[in-house]
């Protein structure tokens, strides 16, 4: 018998032993959320920049934003979580996300309590990798968790496209696959199989929403209930996880841009027969035919006919939507239930749903005895909307808050919260909440924040799949009218009470490392370079354990000629992450510049690699080849980039000139022409242009180029002297013989 237990024993001893032989090796990573470091003597808990490991492969995962919590809860400190996805974390800048007005709010009105916002959201993550993080949160002295998630169920790990690896659907399976991957033997199993697997389409590095084009998913798909299911059980067992660590939860709906974000892509039922579509397509092109000449009745005539026939395909009810506001200019609920059907019928659901919504509700109801509060943050947001249907007054595009989306987020859940303080805290309440202009003043939210911000959204609204959109060209109109004004702000006084405000909101709290770093960003952008770098180091001085500081540091110390220490600090950056692909890239163009280019070229081969859509690597690669006299292969490498980003204008410039140097005239102007489509204003690319069009005779074309460019630079003597000898050369020949 005992010989007996003793072989069953030996596959599982062999397994513990393969186990801790690979931790003593270095292999594989923690998948815990939070990882102890020591910093200025304190010891902290900060994020784990490899949490994501085991919902991505490596080249897609995200990381979590920078943390620093104390391992030891301090006195009189109220500790509140905050759980989700990117809406949760304020994206496209976690530094104004809802949490930070949140415990901005907080502690203005309970002074004699130190509120702890600590935001664990991370972009693309869904309940199955909120899940793992909440187990985590309920070990670390927390007070209230605040969840708001929903956004990422169908796109986000195990979802419905199957972009992050093997297609589960069931979640016993799912749990199990990451279960195995906590231990370093699984992580070497998962490694050993993506290694052997065959290529997939799967992309080789992020590309954000574009990336999911190809995961479209029908209305009546019978995937989406398992989605649904799997949510509610992930939901379920995060409530259990607050309940046993005996923690108070805010739950919360998800808000969506329901009037201005048309449907990502659209998809018929399944069964429609052609007959049927061919009916469709009739009624629709009419009613478009009618709202476009706002005939807004007949065009909602039609539409309603088209519905008929098939309601499922998403920009029909957005069309009726915008047919009723324009008909009804009110608030009346037949509009809503459009765009809510729009919203709801996406075949890219990269919003919550109204299912989803409703099954939050229902756990917060089922576990209110647990110490769980339902805010229905969807329905306090659109009650603040002009229309009562949320837009673009509060939402960026399609779940991510504008700052007033953020500040009044806060708001809404700072009123449950402080129902749900102890009294002790609570009868320290003083006055009323903070406004908006106050709240941002203590987060030091500036017009160049804004800036930088909306620069950010309108660059994505000009990517898939944003430009799909129904409504894509009169929301990138609006974000160009929006930053052209907002450029008119930023003027030497503006820029003066901007500097004052970063100061005094580090003056209140000197360790906000997230105002030092958009401080730093201001004071690059209105040329103060030596105080810039001299607030980068203080970032770095807090959280010494992230890359971004060094990186920023050694932008700023490259422009300043500082090479030494500018290669110091990149090579710091990518120590301490080595898939950093900006700082590959900015380290490679130093060292190119230093006349170093076989230095440079493994580091850009690496930066392709990490990001191979990206054509601005691409184009330094193509320099440092020039400098090893490689010059085919420089050439490759410029076309390369027009073919992964076509409306790369800097390439397309650099590959004329060398057209242009080998006499290929006619295929030097081709890319000369595409440079002034997307760069009008590029007098020099309007010179080539006209020097190349006037080698292949075209000289009046080519006098057209000329003239431009001395429009653009009145001082340009070259394009003087091609305009003089075209203009000579049309008098010749008009006075030839014929």
């Amino acid at each position: 018998m005992i010989r007996l237990w003793t072989v069953r024993l030996l596959p599982l001893l062999a397994l513990v032993l393969l186990e801790l032989g690979l931790r003593l090796a270095g292999f594989g990573y923690s998948t815990g959320f939070f990882l102890k470091k020591e910093i200025n003597h304190r010891d902290v808990l900060i994020e784990n920049g490899k949490f994501g490991f085991r919902f991505f492969p490596p080249e897609l995962a995200r990381s979590p934003a920078p943390l620093v919590l104390t391992a030891q809860k301090p006195e009189r400190t109220y500790r509140i979580f905050l759980l989700g996805e990117s809406a949760a974390l304020g994206d496209p800048e976690p530094a104004f996300g809802f949490g930070r007005w949140l415990e901005a709010m907080l502690n203005e009105r309970f002074p004699g309590t130190r509120f702890e916002v600590v935001c664990t959201a991370m972009t693309a993550i869904n309940s199955h990798s909120i899940l793992p993080i909440a187990r985590d949160c309920a070990r670390q002295a927390g007070d209230l968790w605040v969840i708001y998630m929903g956004n990422n169920e169908f796109v986000g790990p195990f979802g419905t496209g199957a972009l992050f690896g093997p297609r589960l659907s069931n979640l016993s399976l799912i749990r199990l696959s990451l279960a195995l991957k906590s231990l370093r033997v699984g992580q070497m199993l998962d490694s050993l199989r993506q290694h052997l697997s065959p290529a997939s389409r799967r992309p080789t590095a992020w590309g954000g929403m574009k990336m999911f084009l190809e995961s479209e998913i029908a209305p009546d798909d019978p995937q989406k209930e398992r989605v649904y299911q799997n949510f509610q059980r992930n939901l379920e067992d995060i409530l259990r996880v607050a309940e046993r660590a005996r923690v108070k939860v805010v739950l919360s709906t998800v808000a969506a841009n329901l009037r201005d974000c048309a449907p990502f892509a659209s998809r018929h039922r399944t069964r429609l027969t052609d007959s049927e579509l061919s009916q469709w397509n009739q009624f629709y092109d009419q009613g478009f035919g009618a709202e476009r000449a706002s005939d807004f009745a007949k065009a909602a005539a039609y539409f309603a006919q088209a519905a008929k026939v098939d309601d499922s395909f998403a920009d029909l009810p957005f069309q009726l939507g915008r047919c009723e506001l324009a008909l009804t200019n009110a608030r009346g609920p037949k509009a809503a239930r459009y765009f809510t059907g729009a919203r709801d019928s996406d075949a890219l659901p990269f919003r919550a749903d109204s299912r989803l919504n409703q099954i939050i509700q229902a756990a917060a109801s089922r576990h209110q005895d647990g110490g769980v509060s339902f805010v229905d943050s969807a329905t306090a947001l659109a009650a603040q909307s002009p229309s009562g249907i949320l837009g673009h007054e509060l939402l960026l595009e399609h779940v991510h808050l504008n700052f007033e989306g953020n500040y009044l987020l806060a708001r809404t859940m700072a009123d449950q919260i402080a129902s749900l303080l102890p009294p002790a805290i609570a009868k320290e309440k003083h006055g009323e909440w903070v406004s908006f202009e106050d709240c941002a003043r203590r987060l030091a939210v500036t017009d160049w924040d804004r800036r930088r911000v909306y620069d950010t959204i309108l660059r994505r609204e000009l990517e898939p799949p944003f430009i799909n959109q129904l409504n894509h060209s009169q929301e990138v109109a609006r974000w160009q009218a929006t930053l052209a004004a907002l450029r008119t702000n930023l003027t030497a006084q503006a820029a003066r009470d901007a500097r004052k405000a970063y100061e005094e909101a580090l003056a209140r709290d000197p360790g906000d490392f997230q105002v030092h770093g958009n401080y730093a960003k201001f004071l690059e952008d209105t040329g103060h370079i030596s105080d810039a770098l001299a607030e980068w180091n203080r970032v770095r001085d807090l959280i010494p354990f992230e890359a971004a500081p060094y990186y920023f540091a050694a932008k700023l110390l490259a422009r300043t000629g500082k090479t030494n220490e500018a290669l110091a600090d990149f090579t710091q950056t990518l120590e301490i992450h080595p898939d950093y692909a900006e700082a590959l890239d900015e380290k490679a163009q130093l060292l190119t510049k230093m006349g170093r280019p076989a230095e440079a070229m493994p580091l850009l081969g690496k930066a392709i690699r990490l990001q191979p859509g990206d054509a601005r690597i691409r184009i330094h690669r193509a320099d440092a080849l020039a400098l090893l006299k490689r010059r085919n292969e420089a050439l490759r490498e410029l076309e390369e980039a027009i073919r992964v980003q076509p409306g790369q204008w800097e390439a397309r410039y650099l590959l004329g000139v060398e057209l242009a140097l080998d006499g290929k005239f006619r295929e030097a102007a081709e890319q000369f022409n595409e440079v002034t489509r997307l760069n009008p204003n590029h007098a020099t690319a309007q010179l080539n242009l006209g020097i190349a069009l006037a080698k292949l005779g075209r000289i009046d074309e080519a006098k057209a180029r000329f003239q431009e460019t001395l429009r653009l630079d009145p001082r340009n003597q070259k394009a003087a002297q091609y305009l003089s000898s075209t203009e000579a050369v049309q008098k010749r020949t008009a006075t030839a013989p014929k």
